[in-house]
Parts: C-alpha cells; sequence; structure tokens
C-alpha cells in the first residue's frame, strides 16, 4: 500500500458520502512522528513513561531499541487524517462522537513517518445532518503491518449540531 499516493474524496453533500459505505475515501499525506512532537505529547498528558522520552535508556533496554509514540498520540492524528482525505461541501459542522474500537497493533518509532488511510464503514442520516464511522488504518513508512487500527465516529449537521441523544 506503501506506494499509492495521498488522496482525497470531496462530497458535494452527505446524500452522496452515504452511497459510499464500504469505500476507501482517501490516503493523507506522511506526517513525522518526532521526538519533539512525543516529549510535547507526554508532557501535556503527563505521561511521560521512560519508553517515549528517554533515548538513551530506551537504546539499551527498550525492545524496541529506540523511544516509541504513545499509541494515544497516534490515535489523536485520526482527525487529521480525516480532515486531510474527507471533505463535505455542504456541511457547516461537525465533532467527534466517539471511537468504537481501538488496536495498536505495532509501535511508532521516534522519527517514523506515519499516514492514514480512510474508509467509510457506516453512515447513518439524522435530521438536519448525519453521524457517520470511519475506519483509519495508519501506516509506518518502510513497515506492512500497521502501528494503528481505529474505527472512529463522527456527527455533522447542515445548520447547528444535534447529538443523538438515543445512542447516549
Amino acid at each position: 500500500m506503501e506506494n499509492k499516493e495521498a488522496y482525497k474524496t470531496h462530497f458535494k453533500n452527505l446524500e452522496e458520502m452515504g452511497k459510499s459505505v464500504g469505500k476507501e475515501l482517501g490516503i493523507s499525506n506522511w506526517i513525522e512522528i518526532s521526538q519533539e512532537k512525543i516529549n510535547l505529547f507526554a508532557k501535556i498528558t503527563e505521561d511521560e513513561q521512560w519508553i517515549h522520552i528517554d533515548k538513551e535508556k530506551s537504546d539499551k533496554h527498550s525492545p524496541y531499541k529506540t523511544t516509541i509514540a504513545h499509541g494515544f498520540m497516534i490515535l489523536s492524528l485520526a482527525s487529521r487524517f480525516s480532515y486531510d482525505t474527507v471533505t463535505i461541501g455542504s456541511v457547516k459542522m461537525g465533532v467527534n462522537y466517539g471511537v468504537d474500537r481501538v488496536r495498536f497493533t505495532s509501535a511508532t518509532p521516534s522519527g517514523g513517518m506515519v499516514r492514514g488511510i480512510v474508509s467509510l464503514l457506516e453512515f447513518e442520516p439524522k435530521p438536519g445532518g448525519a453521524k457517520y464511522k470511519l475506519g483509519i488504518t495508519v501506516e509506518l513508512k518502510g513497515q506492512e503491518k500497521p502501528v494503528c487500527v481505529a474505527e472512529t465516529l463522527a456527527t455533522v449537521s447542515y445548520t447547528h449540531l444535534t447529538l443523538p441523544t438515543s445512542d447516549l
């Protein structure tokens, strides 16, 4: 998959998007996961475990022989990958609604390059908008096995946002 170029799908409206369930919608550009970004994420989340921030100790004692990104750091890029791969012309507003499934299938070493492959898994029209589920596979450049596989949910609307209360 690594040889495929980045691309994006643009939908004129939600009705058009709803016809793409089961299809790949886009591939983001590569993003470097630098040690500086890992350190910032560690500080913000207060998860400063040595395997993420101590290069010298990781070189000696980690099974990866280097520092690695937090799994949740990689997951936090899901919104970025979504914005990079899908646009909907008539939508005014959208919010993350949740995550149904996440697996961190491999480590992301400091300095690694990742990108997201985004597919539409489910689509449910709602009054004034829709709720949908995206499948996001995060690839690490130079490695066949993905580093993260997730199913994310979003709610979008044409005007103002109305969260579906029946699912809460």
